[in-house]
């Protein structure tokens, strides 16, 4: 027991350390190379710590059970917003741009529909996963051509904010090394965090339902979760948003892509009849928060954040309500 606890203390202490260098990393590359935030956020941040689901769900796929890629990459997908985002809020409210809205946001909804239309039949095959990788390969290139478009204007503002660091005062080498190593540790120290909790779990003789259920799903997301409060708790909301935002983004299209082109599998009625909705339904509902934000003072704020996490509170009953009613029934 008394090893499980100081997994879970050690590990917690360090994820918040790699957080914290892991942001220091991307907020210089980004200064470095004069690159939107957004961009930042959304690739290397959104889509660095969705690495663990990419990798649960490739070996999913090898071992038979593809399915499990679904409910991996949509129940991750509803605990970003909910759960993280709900929590970052209500730390610290986050500033909204127009631009994210109408680019970010619009990729997001077009890929939640194009999942949807493609799940519908009850089948992903490795055309409708083509499909995806595709649409991922589209909006990175977009992404970048984007980024390049507004260099110029971004390398103007940096030279004019004080408060960002000289661009040629930067050690890139320096800052790649805190990129990645804080995203490794980040994603290793959260695990060491699960093993703990699970251990801890057990011993106080919880069932492997709620362990499941709260421990696992919010554990999986930890590293989304710490890096976007560390990142809005230091101004960067941008990178905050664009995490959820991108590993979104990243989980519907290569998360599910990845599977699928491993082995294609048959989607439960399930998958579609509850999890998609879901998905469908909190991304609108932090689309209409979004647009509210930019009508009003151009923020999200914590009575939002606290609805979020409302939301995921009433979902995760009812995911341990429906499963208690199939375990009874078998």
């Amino acid at each position: 027991m008394l090893l499980s606890l100081l997994a879970v203390v050690v590990g917690l202490a360090i994820l918040v350390y790699s957080a914290d260098v892991f942001i220091d990393g991307a907020v210089a590359v980004a200064t470095k190379y004069h690159m939107p935030k957004m961009l930042i956020g959304a690739l290397i941040i959104g889509v660095g710590t969705s690495a663990p689901e990419l990798v649960v769900s490739a070996l999913s796929a090898l071992s038979g059970s593809p399915g499990l890629a679904l409910g991996n990459a949509y129940g991750s997908n509803i605990v970003n917003i909910m759960l993280v985002l709900g929590l970052t809020l209500l730390i610290s409210p986050i500033t909204i741009q127009k631009q994210v809205v109408k680019s970010d946001f619009l990729w997001l909804i077009v890929v939640t529909i194009l999942s949807v239309f493609l799940l519908l039949d009850g089948h992903l095959g490795r055309l409708d996963a083509f499909i995806l990788i595709a649409a991922m390969l589209a909006n990175i290139t977009t992404q970048i051509i984007s980024a390049k478009k507004s260099k110029q204007s971004l390398a103007e503002q940096t030279q004019n904010d004080d408060e960002l660091p000289n661009p040629n005062n930067i050690k890139i080498g320096q800052s790649l090394l805190k990129l990645v190593a804080g995203l490794v540790i980040l994603i290793l120290s959260s695990r060491l965090i699960v093993w703990g909790a699970v251990e801890l779990a057990k011993l106080w003789g919880l069932p492997d339902l709620i362990i499941g259920l709260t421990i696992v799903a919010i554990g999986t997301s930890l590293p989304e979760l710490v890096s976007s409060i560390i990142a809005a708790r230091r101004g960067e909301f941008e990178m905050a948003l664009g995490n959820v935002l991108g590993s979104n983004l990243f989980n519907t299209l290569a998360v599910v892509g990845l599977a699928a082109i491993i082995a294609p599998m048959q989607v439960s009625a399930e998958i579609i009849s509850r999890d998609i909705v879901v998905v469908c339904a909190i991304t609108a509902v932090l689309f209409l928060l979004c647009l509210n934000a930019l009508r009003t003072n151009g923020k999200i704020g914590r009575l939002a954040g606290a609805f979020l996490v409302l939301c995921f509170i009433g979902y995760s009953s009812w995911l341990a309500v429906s499963a208690l009613g199939i375990s009874y029934a078998t």
